[in-house]
């Protein structure tokens, strides 16, 4: 990928920047100018607060091309809080099992390193669990 569509999705992926629609107020993640929802321009930007909750899951165990270092690793449907689905790798498990309904919140981390030792690092949104005490 290519350095400006990079600069151009940093608030997207670093900081879970969506859209919110005027008319029906529905929370919109990813941004996509169009509410899905009734359909009227929704281009005012929304940051989401970054906690959510288990909705689905999976353990990939093998990754796609450009992921395989990452594997094996979990892959979560989070509900935010706000509302959207958003689809995201869970890190920082250690040995906690998943569930569903498990409360989460995103942080950024190293996704991939394009091309070699030398090639740009590709950060964005995960989901860790949440502490204990901190819910």
């Amino acid at each position: 990928m290519e350095i400006p569509r990079h600069w151009r999705l940093r608030q997207q992926r670093y900081a879970l920047v969506g859209e919110v629609c005027p008319h029906c107020d529905a929370k919109i993640f990813p941004p996509r100018d169009v509410c899905p929802h009734c359909g009227g321009e929704a281009k005012t930007a929304y940051p989401f607060s970054g906690q959510g909750e288990v909705y689905s899951y999976t353990r990939m165990s093998e990754g796609p091309a450009g992921f395989d270092e990452n594997a094996p690793y979990t892959v979560a449907l989070v509900k935010l809080a706000e509302g959207p689905l958003v689809t995201a790798q869970l890190t920082d498990l250690g040995d906690q099992p998943v569930q569903i309904g498990m409360p989460v919140e995103m942080v950024t981390r190293r996704i991939r390193s394009d091309g070699d030792d030398k090639g740009m690092l590709v950060y964005g949104y995960k989901f860790r669990p949440v502490l204990a005490g901190q819910r």
